[in-house]
């Protein structure tokens, strides 16, 4: 398993597009909350790469609002992001963020987390992130942003250990407020979690649900995977905020591209990983046409066939 995952980060490293000497203005792209609830809210970031210019605003962040504090799910993929979206929340309402909690350890979720515990925030996550947290893929892709992404990753850019880790579901309460976190790992990452509020029918999934975007699969059990969308499907949702992309409130149409993707996926590079087949001969066979239209089919979707022809190789019946 390192080898695995050293080999697929150094291929994602050289995979990666050069950035550009790109103009960047302090504030980036625009972060606006959205109301998908009478109590939950979201920013969405861009459907792109990260980069200097959009300062890594490439997934979604949510927040819950309760009489005695705020919940926010996700912490963004930069600190001044991190910070913007505390002045956001604070436009909408004075209480304080008493917790974050991360639905994964990937960069673009988590390098805002000092700021937020600056603010004097809990952090709660999955403990099988402990791994990642402690490994070289952590390291080097720190290491990585810090070029790439400056001035917005930088050296006092840092990983941030949670307050409390989770081995199980938790009922977390504040204000009078149940939010219902729930481990549906491993499947994206080992350590996913999802948020349900379920006195309004709200899920923020994390990136269990990709929308309008070809998903980032990395090192995913993608079998897993399908498995922790048919559990987020049971939970019936009203709304459900993906990891990336709109909100959904069409939760079995909108979870099926994810679905049909992954399951597309397992059988063009299953087929070639069981009749010995080269992954490049399958890769250039396979019709991609339902998805190549995708934004970041382009960047991530070669990536994604040579690591799932890594799994389907190591899967046993």
């Amino acid at each position: 398993m390192p080898f695995r995952r050293a080999r697929a980060l150094l291929l994602a490293l050289l995979a990666a597009p050069a950035f550009a000497v790109t103009p960047v203005s302090p504030e980036g792209p625009a972060m606006l909350p959205q109301q998908v609830s009478a109590s939950a809210w979201f920013v969405q970031g861009q459907s792109a790469l990260g980069s200097p210019a959009n300062r890594n605003f490439i997934s979604n962040a949510g927040f819950v609002v309760t009489p005695a504090g705020v919940v926010v799910i996700d912490a963004l993929g930069s600190p001044s992001l991190a910070q913007q979206l505390l002045q956001r929340i604070r436009r909408v309402t004075p209480q304080p963020v008493k917790y974050v909690v991360l639905t994964h350890y990937h960069a673009d979720h988590v390098y805002g987390l000092q700021a937020f515990r600056a603010a004097g925030a809990k952090i709660v996550a999955h403990r099988a992130a402990r791994e990642y947290l402690n490994s070289d893929t952590a390291r080097l892709r720190l290491e990585a942003s810090r070029q790439d992404l400056a001035p917005w990753i930088d050296a006092n850019t840092h990983l941030v250990e949670p307050d409390e880790w989770l081995d199980g579901p938790r009922d977390l309460q504040l204000g009078g407020t149940t939010l219902k976190l729930l481990p549906v790992g491993p499947s994206h990452t080992p350590e996913d979690l999802v948020v349900y509020l379920p006195s309004e029918k709200v899920l923020f999934a994390g990136d269990i649900v990709f929308r309008n975007r070809i998903p980032f699969v990395g090192q995913a059990d993608s079998r897993r995977w399908i498995r922790a969308l048919d559990q987020v499907l049971a939970l019936d949702a009203d709304v459900i905020v993906p990891g990336h992309g709109p909100a959904s409130h069409e939760a079995k149409a909108d979870a099926a591209l994810t679905r049909d993707y992954l399951l597309y996926l397992r059988q063009v590079m299953g087929t070639a990983a069981k009749n010995l087949e080269p992954w490049e001969d399958a890769y250039k066979a396979a019709d991609w046409s339902r998805f190549d239209k995708l934004p970041l089919f382009q960047a991530a979707n070669r990536m994604n066939a040579y690591n799932t022809y890594l799994l389907m190789e190591q899967e046993k019946d």
